[in-house]
């Protein structure tokens, strides 16, 4: 499977997820959780998720390095402070936050299935292969920076 590693954009498999989530809400019935709070927990989660997201993206811009995780020719710095400080993967972790409150407003606890799938799809073939290469390039920096941060939350 190392055919996968690194080949598909994250958004692409994040909009796949998202329309999985909308197909898989369809075919079972809605569910009506905590009283109607599901919608705005739903919002809360899709907020959050971009500003997490959005974080994550600013931090690399500042620091001049690549946002785009298929061109690991223009790494130019190891971010470690801000959002990264908190997660080694704030823009993962943004998406996942967005599909998670999506599928709360769609009022399908079925469909979020989908946000396992996209951390386990994420993890193997973008994750892990990243961190390879983070570690080729920035080594014992790297290695002491996996060590204080954790990868998700």
């Amino acid at each position: 499977m190392k055919s996968l590693e690194l080949k598909v954009p994250p958004l692409i498999i994040a909009c796949l997820c998202a329309l999985a989530m909308f197909g898989i809400s369809r075919f079972f019935e809605k569910q009506r959780f905590l009283a109607g709070l599901g919608d705005v927990i739903g919002f809360v989660f899709v907020v959050t998720g971009i500003l997490v997201a959005v974080a994550g993206i600013v931090a690399f811009r500042k620091a001049r390095t690549t946002v785009n995780p298929l061109r690991n020719g223009n790494i130019s710095a190891l971010v470690t402070s801000g959002i990264y400080s908190m997660t080694r993967n704030p823009m993962y972790v943004g998406i996942l936050l967005l599909l998670t409150g999506f599928g709360l407003l769609l009022s399908s606890l079925y469909s979020l299935v989908m946000c396992v799938v996209f951390v386990l799809y994420i993890d193997r073939f973008q994750i892990q292969p990243e961190e390879k290469m983070l570690e080729a390039i920035f080594k014992n920096d790297y290695v002491l920076y996996k060590a204080r941060v954790r990868r998700w939350v």
